[in-house]
């Protein structure tokens, strides 16, 4: 039984060449091997490729409609076997006139193969800064890629002309050749060197592409840059890569963001940290501080008696959640870091009047004691860790 390659790629046997080509992007976009690194997604894809390939192919698809498997090899008596390298359509009939060629009254070919291939994807890295990872940018990019060329539209011929079929293989695009064994013949098959499998020659190539169906051109796009990405995230633009060989459809383009390091603030996820720096003399009385953070100006409370190392949290002020789908859900919040800065160098009345503070608190001769009082302080436990 020949396979099904309308319900491999989702369209009816009526389907318009648009149609298939769009059927064909929406599954590539969804299964290629630099977007699903999955081992059946791969599979799959190699499945949907080659099935583009022969509907897409006017000859190979009369013989998709006339129930025959233009990949099954011995023309569509049976359903093809997988090939063990990687191939698509290594059939009985194959098998059969590998060994006893025309004495099987076999000699089937593959046919040939299609000028039309999907294009690559592209990659373009784009740096942004902190802030802009907050908000979001609108950024025009240059890039350099393969278009479809405008005189040919994909083609390959000159204006006027047309593809001829290859005189050397007469459109089956390989030749055969035939060896004597003990089992018979040997019929073996290889690409065409004149047409180079295509079944087909262009005797005129289009001057602007040089046949090939496509130019290189730089262009200027437009990309947005949701809120909240991160960096090493990836931004996809559709069918804005290479396209492909023969016109196929276009790779998509992936922005990749390298996000440049702060001044203040590092960032873990949708968290930002920032490490603040007072004296002495604020964390003792408190006092409420201007903090500038990415937003502006926010309103930071120390309150007396601050310890060193003490952890303050502004709530929604760090980054977007950006989830999967890209959607923003809610925001992630700010630690401020108080480190507590000792004085160095204190001139005469600086020392008299601390001196005179620790004579009111009774610190002249501070004791060394445990955090708790009852021996389970640091020193304790440094001195059980000897015994």
């Amino acid at each position: 039984m020949a396979r099904d390659y309308y319900g491999t790629l989702g369209v009816s046997q009526d389907a318009t060449p648009d149609e298939l080509k769009r059927a064909y992007r929406k599954l590539a976009r969804e299964l290629h091997p630099d977007v699903n690194p999955d081992e059946q997604a791969q599979a799959r894809f190699r499945e949907v490729t080659a099935a583009y390939e022969v509907l897409s192919d006017p000859q190979k698809r009369k013989i998709v409609d006339l129930g025959g498997d233009p990949l099954g090899g011995g023309g569509g008596g049976g359903q093809g076997m997988r090939d063990p390298f990687g191939g698509a359509g290594f059939g009985l009939g194959d098998i059969m006139d590998a060994f006893f060629g025309a004495a099987t009254g076999g000699g089937a070919g593959r046919g040939p193969r299609s000028r039309v291939q999907p294009g690559s994807d592209a990659l373009l890295r784009m740096e942004l800064t902190l802030e802009e990872c907050l908000t979001g940018v609108g950024r025009e990019i240059t890039v350099d890629t393969a278009v479809l060329c405008d005189q040919c539209q994909g083609a390959g011929c000159a204006p006027g002309t047309k593809p001829q079929t290859c005189d050397t293989c007469h459109g089956r695009g390989e030749i055969q050749s035939v060896q004597r064994s003990f089992l018979g013949q040997v019929v073996t098959a290889r690409p065409c060197p004149v047409c180079r499998g295509y079944g087909e020659v262009i005797p005129e190539p289009c001057q602007q592409c040089s046949g090939d169906g496509r130019i290189r051109a730089r262009r200027t796009i437009t990309v947005q840059i949701p809120a909240g990405v991160a960096d090493g995230m990836r931004v996809r633009l559709a069918s804005q890569g290479e396209v492909g060989p023969g016109g196929g459809p276009a790779g998509d383009l992936y922005v990749e963001v390298d996000e440049l390091p702060h001044d203040t603030f590092e960032r873990e996820g949708a968290n930002l940290h920032g490490t603040l720096r007072i004296p002495v003399t604020t964390a003792a009385l408190g006092a409420v501080l201007q903090l500038k953070t990415l937003d502006g100006t926010e309103e930071l409370r120390i309150e007396p008696g601050t310890q060193p190392n003490t952890e303050l949290v502004l709530t929604g002020r760090g980054m977007p959640k950006l989830r999967s789908s890209g959607r923003v859900d809610g925001r992630g919040d700010m630690y401020v870091h108080l480190q507590v800065e000792v004085p160095t160098k204190l001139d005469a009345k600086q020392a008299e009047l601390l001196r005179e503070l620790a004579a009111l608190r009774g610190e002249e001769e501070p004791e060394l004691s445990s955090t708790n009082g009852r021996g389970h302080g640091l020193f304790s436990r440094l001195r059980n860790s000897r015994r």
